[in-house]
């Protein structure tokens, strides 16, 4: 399974890239397999202030709905718009043109709580057992 070195990652299967103070927000390959085929994505707004494992979103698919967290706290900058009418982009590359949000970082600190790629390997290891 794919799960890129260059993220952090959460329990609830969200990814994170960090530029300065801005992160990208996705889900992880683990997570859209599971879904299966997504149809239906629900974005936070552009400007929303959000706080670290708060409720942002919900992912639909033909499976399931669920919902999606935010890794840290901060404020949308900037939502994936491609998804509104194309959310099996998800599915299909949920590391590049499958992001969903990007989030201006308020509390830097929040980051050493995320996973870093080996960490996150061994959490779906362990779910496995």
């Amino acid at each position: 399974m794919n799960i890129p070195s260059d993220r952090l990652y959460t329990d609830t299967h969200e990814w994170v890239m960090v530029s300065g103070d801005v992160a990208t927000v996705g889900i992880t390959e683990h997570a859209q397999r599971e879904l299966s085929d997504i149809v239906f994505i629900e974005l936070p707004k552009v400007g929303e202030r959000v706080s670290k494992k708060s409720v942002v979103g919900v992912i639909e698919s033909v499976k399931a709905a669920s919902d999606l967290y935010a890794p840290v706290s901060g404020e949308v900058l900037e939502i994936n718009s491609q998804l509104t009418d194309h959310p099996s982009l998800i599915n299909s590359n949920p590391y590049g043109e499958g992001w969903l949000y990007k989030i201006r970082i308020i509390n830097p600190q929040e980051l050493h709580d995320l996973k870093d790629a080996d960490a996150y390997r061994e959490l779906l290891k362990n779910k496995e057992l």
